[in-house]
């Protein structure tokens, strides 16, 4: 499978997908325990370990959050190394008033919404395929 690099067929191509269930972005200040099971996505950062994990998982933990977010994944095959989708998505998005959280991971990327806006994110990004 070749990852995508040219910015037109990737818009063309995105197909966003809305994955079932809410998510949580979590901190703590340190961390050095496995991940907890249904981890989407961890970072280390100066201030902490950030976790992307279902909302259930972070309840039944005790963790906090700020937010509750929706999951969209761009099932194109996104290279690394492409130019601009980013950029394109995040902007479409911000246009409407939607506040997005990106994640590139190996073969495609990841948009964390606020729940409240999923449908509107996902219409939002299937205009924005249509056009390209």
């Amino acid at each position: 499978m070749t990852a995508e690099t040219d910015l037109t067929r990737l818009l063309h191509n995105m197909r966003p997908e809305l994955n079932q269930g809410d998510y949580v972005f979590c901190s703590l200040p340190t961390w050095d325990g496995p991940s907890p099971a249904g981890t989407i996505a961890s970072f280390r950062e100066r201030e902490g370990q950030t976790f992307i994990l279902p909302k259930t998982t972070a309840d039944a933990l005790g963790w906090e959050y700020p937010i509750t977010c929706a999951w969209i994944t761009l099932t194109v095959n996104s290279s690394l190394e492409a130019v601009g989708l980013t950029a394109a998505v995040s902007t479409a998005l911000g246009r409407v008033g939607i506040s997005c959280n990106m994640v590139a991971a190996y073969y495609h990327d990841h948009i964390f919404i606020p729940t409240q806006d999923a449908t509107r994110a996902l219409h939002t990004l299937l205009k924005l395929s249509a056009a390209s």
